[in-house]
């Protein structure tokens, strides 16, 4: 069958609002062209992020009742673990409130001013809690994934000769860990292949350099594996997923993306020292360990969703659906990054405004743009996230400047999915009258979260 269905049945739903056009023009204004700031009742259809926005199962909602709210050793606390010692393969399991809580305590033990931390391409969080301490984050994209239109299977991947070049340069006493994202967030949503982790993780053994996987789509990154790299094709995502952290020496984890949460997050090491020295500041940051800032409910529902994200029909679904958006864009003639992602839809903003320059911020207007024609709300992905230097705080071009459409897991069917490549598509074609961005207020750290913008 040609036709994609969603593998669930719809159980509850939940009203949208919808706006005018004049409504629209005058909401994002009132946001400062940012379409974070906008109310999320204001949003039609809101791809801002996969991140806590996915819907539950009825099995996610009948743990929530388990919950046991014991402030310490709740059953719930055990359950939890568990299921990520059975998934991970980790020892020591630290449970966070989300994933950047877990980046901030593995960086703020790890990390000393001057020391690099590299990275296949660093997120947003991941680069803020390294510049915090005083490190620096270093993006290692292979070089395939600087072309958007070529259907290279694993774009994500990090490009090992410069990883081995910088341990070369710097020596390990200047990087105290080496990251690999999966699936590449920054890069497209692209996924990393069972090849190239494997390499990093002997790089990083034979200089004695810890290797942590930032895992929050690391189902998503397991699929992909499966349908596109040899000798996988008759694996179980679990399994698939279970070698992959069998290379690293621990994992940072949203479980707000791939387990379903609308909350949650873990730190895990194989070390016990270390992860005694992250429970320190854990309990001063976050709460006791077997809780780590989450309810007991919170713990029961993401030990569902870790087993639930594993499964192949979902995994499918997830990933077809995402490509049949990418597919119709591309026949539009949409530059659009390909091959499609998993979590994400990204446009190639730069491309698709020419005439705005890098520092007029392509993504910004693509985004307040695709907000004001359908209420459609998307995140920029290039110069405003990323465009500063964190020591001279001058600002300079992104890599690519992107827009991503992140679509929330369960959440959205095909007719959704339709008006999202409709309002692209008109968007597409008054696409020489929409004028660039500049930046009238940001904070140091993080702007493109709280920035007002006007148009030029």
């Amino acid at each position: 069958m040609k036709t994609i269905i969603e593998p669930f049945r719809i159980k509850m739903v939940e009203p949208i609002k919808l706006t005018s056009r004049e409504e629209r023009e005058r909401l994002i204004r009132d946001a400062h062209y940012n379409p974070i700031l906008l109310r999320a009742e204001d949003v039609i259809i809101d791809l801002l992020t996969d991140s806590g926005t996915s819907a539950m199962s009825s099995d996610a909602w009948g743990a929530l009742m388990r919950g046991d709210e014991s402030y310490a050793g709740a059953r719930s606390w055990y359950r939890f673990r568990d299921t990520v010692r059975d998934v991970f393969g980790f020892k020591q399991v630290i449970p966070t409130h989300q994933g950047r809580a877990a980046e901030h305590i593995l960086f703020g033990v790890l990390v000393k001013p001057g020391m690099l931390v590299p990275n296949n391409t660093h997120f947003d969080t991941t680069r803020g809690n390294i510049e915090f301490v005083g490190g620096e984050a270093v993006d290692l994209p292979c070089a395939e994934a600087a072309d958007l239109d070529s259907n290279f299977p694993f774009k994500g991947n990090m490009d090992t000769a410069a990883l081995e070049a910088l341990v070369n340069e710097h020596g390990p006493d200047r990087i105290p860990v080496i990251m690999v994202t999966v699936t590449n967030n920054s890069g497209g949503g692209q996924p990393v292949s069972m090849a190239n982790i494997r390499e990093v993780s002997r790089i990083a053994r034979e200089a004695g350099i810890p290797f942590y996987i930032d895992a929050c789509r690391f189902a998503e990154n397991a699929h992909f594996i499966k349908r596109r790299e040899d000798g996988y094709a008759d694996k179980a995502p679990v399994e698939i997923s279970r070698e992959m952290f069998s290379y690293a020496d621990g994992c940072t984890m949203s479980a707000k993306k791939d387990s379903f949460g609308n909350i949650g997050g873990f730190l895990c090491t194989n070390d016990a020292e270390l992860a005694h020295r992250e429970r320190n500041i854990l309990i001063m940051t976050e709460g006791f360990p077997t809780y780590g800032g989450l309810a007991g409910r919170d713990l029961e529902a993401i030990a569902v969703g870790l087993r639930e994200t594993l499964d192949e029909h979902y995994l499918d679904y997830r990933l077809l659906s995402t490509r049949y958006v990418v597919n119709k864009l591309k026949e539009a003639g949409v530059p659009v990054m390909s091959p499609a992602g998993g979590h994400a839809v990204y446009l190639d903003a730069r491309r698709f405004l020419p005439h705005i320059e890098p520092l007029q911020y392509p993504g910004q207007a693509l985004a307040v743009e695709l907000y004001v024609e359908a209420g459609i709300r998307a995140v920029e992905i290039g110069t405003v996230m990323f465009g500063l230097d964190p020591h001279t705080g001058e600002e300079r071009p992104a890599r690519q400047d992107l827009l991503r459409l992140a679509i929330p897991r369960r959440v959205y069917t095909q007719s959704h999915m339709d008006y999202v490549i409709e309002a692209i598509g008109l968007v597409w074609q008054r696409r020489d009258a929409i004028a660039g961005m500049k930046i009238t207020e940001a904070p140091q750290f993080l702007r493109h979260f709280t920035a007002h913008f006007e148009r030029v």
